[in-house]
């Protein structure tokens, strides 16, 4: 099977100071991949230059077959590639009806559906972003990825800061979209919840991709000396 999504031989560099040093991923249709390391390893970078806000020094990104090293990010998401930044990064003064519509592409992802996936949507559609807990912006940044109707979606920290309550809840909602046949690259650090969504895990390690294999084959010493658990 031909990878949806695939990265080889990445190499990055902020300034001077080189951040990628060869990293390869890929994402086959309708898989889930986690993309995992401790924090400053290159996950956020490795997920910026698949989704083309950086340019790779070295290196190649592939979509569909597609060679989209150059493309411009904007260009990229047009193609199918669904992005839900760290940080969620809503629209603050836009309601969450005009946050979902703002991003809005032909597909089966509709305000109608995304409202049906995540209820609170609905009921919080005349608010404005900046008034929602963490967790209600949380599924407004994954409800405005979803309206792009995206072929790939991308999720970096899905979970970071929220409540465990509402943590549980929006694992909930990935696995139900993996189970839809969504492919999804995910970065996360609890190994715990994402064994039982991803088919695969990627490690970096110093701007590295340093192990490849399903989550069930991360062995203890493999936690400790990747992932710092």
């Amino acid at each position: 099977m031909t990878a949806l999504a695939r990265v080889e031989g990445l190499e990055v560099f902020y300034g001077a100071s080189q951040a990628l040093f060869g990293v390869d991923l890929a994402v086959e249709p309708g898989q889930a991949v986690a993309l995992m390391g401790r924090n400053g390893m290159g996950k956020t970078t490795t997920i910026r230059t698949l989704c083309r806000m950086q340019a790779p020094y070295k290196g190649r990104v592939w979509f569909d077959g597609q060679d989209i090293t150059r493309l411009p990010s904007y260009k990229a998401a047009r193609l199918g590639i669904g992005l839900v930044p760290e940080g969620r990064r809503c629209f603050a003064t836009l309601t969450v009806t005009e946050n979902l519509i703002a991003a809005a592409r032909p597909g089966p992802w509709t305000l109608q559906t995304v409202r049906d996936f995540f209820p609170r949507l609905g009921e919080r559609a005349d608010q404005q972003a900046a008034t929602l807990s963490g967790g209600e912006q949380q599924m407004l940044a994954i409800g405005r990825a979803l309206m792009t109707n995206p072929r790939l979606l991308v999720l970096d920290e899905a979970t970071e800061g929220l409540a465990p309550v509402i943590r549980k809840e929006i694992w909930a909602a990935i696995a139900r979209l993996k189970a839809q046949g969504q492919a999804i690259l995910i970065v996360d650090k609890t190994l715990s919840e994402l064994k039982p969504i991803a088919d695969a895990c990627v490690i970096l390690e110093r701007g590295r991709s340093v192990w490849t294999g399903t989550p069930g084959a991360i062995t203890p010493e493999i936690e400790r000396r990747y992932l710092g658990l």
